[in-house]
């Protein structure tokens, strides 16, 4: 027992000398040190932070009472201030060579009101303030977020205060930058952003030349989605408090939380259109609207409730579950085998991923950083060209499809050949042309006359394809200026443009005889066209084109059955002998 009694006091002398020499390390804290070789400094544990419960000290109580209990500061710190809770932040700007302005930059945009206590020379209280409850041109340093110039001195140290109130949280790491640092790194930073907003100056045009010329209303309301998306990001960023509404506080204070909604409610409306949600389900087309333009009695609500964390709450849920169902809506219509739907999915990935930095931040999960004020800008830059190709797609085809419908009306749908009206149309200017400029030219018309046998031989499927095969043989003897049409079922029609040599009007009937009686690749001897011609001359048979056709329908409709001729005219003296016998 005394030897185990002696082992315990060795072990416990032991643990007092580590804890001994390793407390000083354990407790060491950085210092701040402005110098021309590090031109941006975090504060990281350099300072101290309280929480303010009841958030209605000045900077004497805070200064003078003895009950404030002070914590080490940590980039990552997380502040709840839902309740009206100020935070404090203390630290001690060292000795620095005033060559050049220090600033603190705290990188949140969307922060309600950020104050900044310094004592000068004279014992005094300097007081600076910025936010967004503060007008922009009232702050000491006008930027798209708070930056507070500093009192630096070569000869003492100075102790800053800053009092930072806002409705939900506050996790932004406080940075202190110079002159030259705050210049060169605004330069980068103007130029990403003036490259997204650029691309979407550049998409709204390209929407809105669309929308007027091609009347798409895909068009409009890829546009409105834009503006407001872009709205959303200028509040997140600053740019809209600064260049905008900043002389607006009580609206600079909740832009942020109300632009979201219309940017969700305008994108979901725009994938609803291209996808064709009304025409596939009405019921899901009004419940997806009415959710929308929920978005206008939210904002309202936002705008003048108290309740800051319900405000968070609303936007959260409202976003999150319009998203989703707009998501699912798409989905929904990719499995209905909507062309556009995967192509909106692989655009809308983007920025599905890069709105998780903002969501996470504004429910207090991550701190401010890069990703969660410009991950969406870099997520909707290559969202935006994605969409804009699928509208000018979608567009394409719908332009095509509109034309084929025009069409109808004139062409037949299965041969893709011109129908009787448009040809007595043509003819009429044919027998014109032809009178005017007294030149030749000349019309035929072709039967096929073994349809019937083809159909008893083989069957009706057969007998269809056979006249789409005579179709495409009639347009390969045809010339680019000739005309080509579907009279009837298995009638077609041709106008052979003059002028005309008297050969070529010879010729024209039986080339199309003997094109016709070639065998088709596949296809047995017995599966062939055996065509009936009937022509006349333009305009020495006639200048009526109801006379025309109906005379030579009667030629046609005259021959015997059984007549081995296959060639008619109603101009005998033009014929070949061999072919009138």
């Amino acid at each position: 027992m005394g030897r185990f009694a002696r082992g315990r006091w060795l072990a416990a002398t032991l643990l007092f000398l580590a804890t001994l020499l390793a407390g000083p390390a354990a407790l060491a804290r950085s210092s701040l040190n402005f110098d021309d070789v590090r031109r941006d400094v975090m504060l990281r544990d350099s300072g101290d932070a309280w929480v303010d419960d009841s958030g209605k000290l000045g900077i004497e109580e805070v200064t003078g009472s003895a009950e404030v209990r002070w914590h080490v500061t940590a980039d990552d710190n997380i502040y709840k201030l839902d309740k009206g809770q100020a935070l404090w932040v203390r630290f001690t700007v060292p000795v620095t060579p005033n060559t050049e302005r220090w600033y603190l930059e705290i990188p949140y945009p969307g922060v309600d009101r950020v104050t900044m206590f310094v004592q000068g020379s004279d014992g005094k209280w300097i007081t600076r303030q910025a936010g967004d409850n503060v007008a922009v041109s009232d702050w000491p340093f006008p930027h798209r977020h708070p930056i507070m110039p500093l009192l630096v001195s070569p000869n003492q140290a100075r102790v800053h205060y800053l009092r930072i109130q806002n409705g939900t949280i506050f996790g932004a790491p406080l940075q202190f930058v110079s002159d030259s640092y705050l210049a060169r790194h605004e330069q980068g930073i103007s130029l990403a952003l003036g490259i997204y907003f650029g691309l979407v100056v550049l998409t709204v045009m390209l929407s809105a030349a669309g929308a007027i010329t091609l009347k798409d209303q895909g068009y409009t309301l890829y546009a409105l989605s834009c503006i407001f998306v872009a709205l959303t990001q200028a509040t997140m960023t600053g740019l809209a408090g600064l260049h905008l509404w900043g002389d607006w506080p009580w609206f600079n204070n909740v832009a942020p939380q109300i632009m979201p909604l219309f940017g969700v409610a305008s994108l979901q409306l725009f994938f609803a259109e291209v996808v064709s949600l009304r025409e596939r389900s009405r019921i899901l087309y009004r419940a997806l609207v009415a959710v929308a333009f929920c978005s206008l009695p939210l904002a309202a609500y936002i705008m003048f409730t108290p309740d800051v964390m319900q405000r968070l709450f609303i936007i959260v849920g409202y976003i999150m579950g319009f998203t989703l169902f707009g998501l699912g809506m798409v989905v929904w219509a990719a499995s209905r085998g909507d062309r556009y739907a995967p192509w909106l999915l692989v655009g809308s990935s983007p920025v599905a991923v890069g709105a998780l930095f903002p969501m996470a931040r504004a429910a207090g999960l991550i701190p401010i950083s890069f990703w969660t004020t410009h991950g969406m800008q870099v997520a909707i830059a290559l969202e935006l060209p994605i969409l804009l190709i699928v509208l000018v797609m979608r567009s394409q085809h719908r332009r095509e499809h509109q034309r084929r419908i025009q069409g109808l009306d004139r062409i037949d749908p299965a041969t893709g050949l011109i129908n009787a009206a448009v040809f007595h149309e043509r003819l009429v200017r044919l027998i014109a042309r032809s009178q005017r400029l007294k030149f030749r030219s000349a019309m035929l018309l072709v039967d096929i006359g073994n349809i019937e046998q083809i159909r008893r031989q083989f069957d009706s499927d057969s007998a269809r394809e056979l006249t789409l095969r005579v179709a495409g043989r009639l347009l390969s003897v045809a010339r680019e200026i000739d005309t080509v049409a579907r009279l009837s079922e298995h009638r077609f029609g041709i106008l052979l443009e003059g002028p005309l040599h008297a050969d070529e009007v010879a010729e024209a009937g039986p080339r199309i005889v003997a094109r016709c009686l070639m065998p088709f690749k596949g296809r047995p001897l017995e599966w062939s066209a055996h065509v009936r011609v009937a022509q006349a001359l333009i305009p020495m048979d006639g200048t009526d084109p109801a006379q025309l056709i109906g005379r030579l329908e009667m030629l046609l409709a005259s021959a015997p059955p059984d007549s081995r001729r296959a060639v008619f005219m109603l101009s005998k003296a033009s014929m070949p002998a061999a072919l009138t016998g």
